[in-house]
């Protein structure tokens, strides 16, 4: 597997031209699966495991499950503030200066809950929204891109499966 693989294991994230119903259905049950997914692939991995990097120079395991704890809180934060302003400028973070806080060294459960807690109030907002709302959007100031929640829900369905891909991918070498 080349770097590049091992860095994108499911590929680069594409937009998708269009967006169908059945597709907001599937990725809604992306966001649904993640936490008992992510909790099932890392559950029998000891702390030298957790500790080991997906691949030279990433993060590792644990701060993966961090960082998607970490990243899908602030995309439920996002949903929540493009339906109740209009067209906000969020407020981006940097991942990787996040990842070398001292949290990130903690066991990997209190990210599990998290994650949990975060996507059952998320797929419940997610199952909720009409089409009008699917169309709210929210606007990223380093690309100055309007961003869907609809889009929005397409790159959250991508980061899910890429990082779980990730872990899972790691653990196929112990």
């Amino acid at each position: 597997m080349t770097d590049e693989q091992m860095q994108y294991p499911i590929g680069k994230f594409k937009a998708p031209v269009s967006y169908t119903t059945e597709d907001i259905r599937k990725w809604t049950t992306t966001i649904r699966e993640l936490p008992g997914r992510l909790r099932q692939a890392i559950i029998t991995l000891n702390e030298k495991q957790l500790d080991t990097p997906y691949r030279i120079g990433g993060w590792t395991l644990r701060q993966v499950v961090h960082h998607v704890a970490d990243s899908h809180m602030n995309s439920l934060t996002r949903f929540k503030l493009a339906l109740t302003e209009e067209n906000p400028t969020i407020k981006p973070y940097e991942e990787a200066d996040w990842a070398l806080l001292p949290d990130y060294k903690l066991p990997v459960e209190p990210s599990l809950k998290m994650l949990e807690g975060i996507h059952l109030r998320w797929v419940a907002l997610l199952e909720a929204l009409t089409e009008e709302q699917w169309n709210r959007a929210f606007v990223h100031p380093e690309s100055g891109e309007t961003i869907q929640l609809k889009k929005a829900l397409a790159l959250y369905h991508w980061h899910s499966k890429h990082h779980l891909a990730h872990v899972t991918e790691a653990i196929k070498k112990f």
